[in-house]
């Protein structure tokens, strides 16, 4: 897996150096500066402490099996900021190599947010998830088929869960998704469309046509 994080800091250097501050307890694999500086901090083979509590797909110890990128950004906390072009370009090349090293599949190329719903939001609704699914380095915003394909919101939640996400919080997984599929409404609720987006993304699956 690729998990994307934002750093939530005015100031990268601060955020590096914090991130190799052992007492910290924080750490990740790798930080790209707003000037598309990459920072290679922890070795890929080795566990970096990233991404904390979280859960994707049956795994309970996603630090085990991840590479953590950080993204120099504010945050929602010191004043959230569009990603920069130095930045996005930076990270596709980035994540072009260490997919193809890794053979990993587009659908495990996450953010911090989907895999620990309930304490995270991070890269948020800014992140240009649509650049990297260009590359195809991530899932694209899947298309809209009609009708409804669940019958109730028990049946949703069970095809989320089966999608990657923990649902013990459905209100948190439901904005994770939204915010990774539907930046633009993340409003915790159920509705029409992101069903469709989920049965969508099920179908690909099935087909595997999400790698």
């Amino acid at each position: 897996m690729v998990v994307m994080h934002y750093t939530d800091m005015p100031d990268v250097e601060e955020a590096i150096a914090r991130m190799c501050d052992p007492e910290a307890e924080v750490s990740a694999h790798y930080c790209i500066t707003r000037q598309g500086e990459l920072v290679r901090l922890v070795d890929e083979d080795k566990r970096a402490w990233h991404a904390g509590k979280s859960y994707w797909r049956g795994n309970t110890d996603v630090n085990s099996a991840s590479i953590g990128i950080e993204m120099d950004n504010p945050g929602h906390t010191w004043g959230y900021e569009p990603f920069t072009d130095p930045q996005m370009e930076t990270l596709c090349i980035l994540l072009a190599d260490i997919v193809k090293r890794h053979d990993i599949p587009r659908a495990n190329v996450v953010g911090h947010s989907d895999v620990a719903p309930r304490r995270k939001v991070d890269p948020g609704e800014m992140f240009d998830w649509a650049r990297l699914a260009k590359h195809r380095l991530a899932l694209p915003r899947p298309g809209i088929r009609l009708g409804d394909p669940f019958e109730n919101d028990g049946a949703f939640f069970l095809a989320l869960e089966r999608f990657g996400y923990d649902i013990s919080d459905g209100h948190a997984a439901v904005r994770a998704f939204q915010r990774r599929f539907r930046p633009e409404c993340i409003d915790g609720e159920v509705d029409g469309e992101i069903r469709a987006m989920l049965f969508a993304l099920l179908l690909d699956r099935d087909r595997g046509v999400t790698r």
